[in-house]
């Protein structure tokens, strides 16, 4: 009785032994995380998402023992689940299925390996934030420009947008205030080191001082 006893023990140290790395290695991942997020995909509930699945994903192995296959099917599905519930961006949801993995290390007594990939992925998370690894140094913008019934519009704004951006494309036009005024609608890759001001000032020269709209946060395809 006292050797089940000491065994029982044992394995419940082991147990709480791994959940406390995986936990370690999940506040990790985190912390990168907040460090390394756009300000726009960052997401607040997410840091506990990353904190938790490593434990959960290290439990999971745990319960289920030596059927790896079956542990692996779980893990799997509820790193899933997560996915199609995350709204983020695919850098977050990058995130989620590395805690699971670090969670399967974990897991199966794999420490240094679990230690060695947290390092791994938080160092290249950080330098590839660094130096903005993927970025096209451009900004892309949603332009939209009330033009008044008597002026043609047609090819009167094509030179000025092009001297502030790499490429446009008008979409749409659109009459207001029973045709008195067209609305022309463009979606714009602009260069980076356009000065805002003295676009839209050029363009209130051309379309006789009216609105002239230009949305930041554009995030429109071409």
């Amino acid at each position: 009785m006292l050797s089940n006893i000491s065994e029982t023990l044992y394995s419940n140290a082991g147990a709480v032994e791994t959940m406390v790395i995986a936990f370690i290695m999940g506040l990790i991942v985190t912390f990168t995380y907040m460090f390394t997020a756009d300000k726009e995909d960052y997401n607040h509930s997410l840091c506990y998402t990353l904190v938790i699945v490593p434990v959960v994903a290290s439990v999971v192995i745990m319960l289920i023992g030596n059927s790896i296959a079956s542990a692996l099917s779980i893990s799997g599905a509820f790193a899933l689940v997560r996915f199609r519930s995350e709204p983020g961006s695919p850098k977050n949801i990058a995130y989620i299925f590395a805690t699971v993995a670090i969670g399967l290390a974990c897991g199966i007594s794999y420490y240094m390996c679990a230690l060695i990939f947290t390092v791994f992925l938080c160092a290249i998370m950080i330098i590839l934030t660094k130096l903005n690894f993927g970025g096209t140094g451009t900004m892309k913008r949603r332009l939209k420009i009330l033009v008044p019934e008597s002026l043609d519009f047609e090819g009167a704004f094509e030179e000025l947008i092009e001297k502030y951006s790499i490429s446009h494309k008008l979409v749409k036009i659109s009459t207001l205030d029973l045709g008195s005024i067209y609305e022309l609608d463009y979606k714009l890759v602009m260069k980076n080191d356009t000065a805002t001001k003295e676009f839209i000032d050029e363009l209130r020269c051309r379309n006789g001082n009216l609105s002239v709209s230009l949305l930041l946060d554009a995030t429109t395809e071409f």
